[in-house]
């Protein structure tokens, strides 16, 4: 079972920091990805981390802003979002993938529910 946690209302401007906690699951098998979807758009990746934790991906939408990290003994993942824009607004998902990080949600063989991020103008 996966878990993304963390999300909440911010101001524009503001920081939001999210957390995917798995149980049940061999978490340092997979790599990780960070989706979100916003109302009437399609899942778009956000960013994603490799099973050790030594290559990461980033949407070009929040490249400098967000920082995906990982702590494989904690079986967690997590998504730091700074200089938050009302276009980040969305509800949050992290997915796990068996051989690569990929920025294809289909791809992604578990998905965790998600966790809604809203920033304010």
């Amino acid at each position: 079972q996966l878990q993304a946690s963390g999300g909440g209302l911010v101001q524009a401007g503001g920081s939001l920091s999210l957390s995917c906690v798995s149980s049940g699951l061999t978490f340092g098998a997979y790599h990780v990805g960070w989706f979100r979807q916003a109302p009437g758009k399609e899942r778009e990746f956000v960013a994603g981390i490799s099973r050790g934790g030594s290559t990461t991906e980033y949407a070009d939408s929040v490249k400098g802003r967000f920082s995906v990290s990982r702590d494989n003994a904690k079986r967690a993942a997590f998504l730091q979002m700074n200089s938050l824009k009302p276009g980040d607004t969305a509800v949050y998902y992290c997915a796990f993938n068996h051989k690569a990080v990929s920025t294809v949600p289909e791809s992604y063989v578990r998905w965790g529910k998600g966790a809604q991020v809203t920033v304010s103008s």
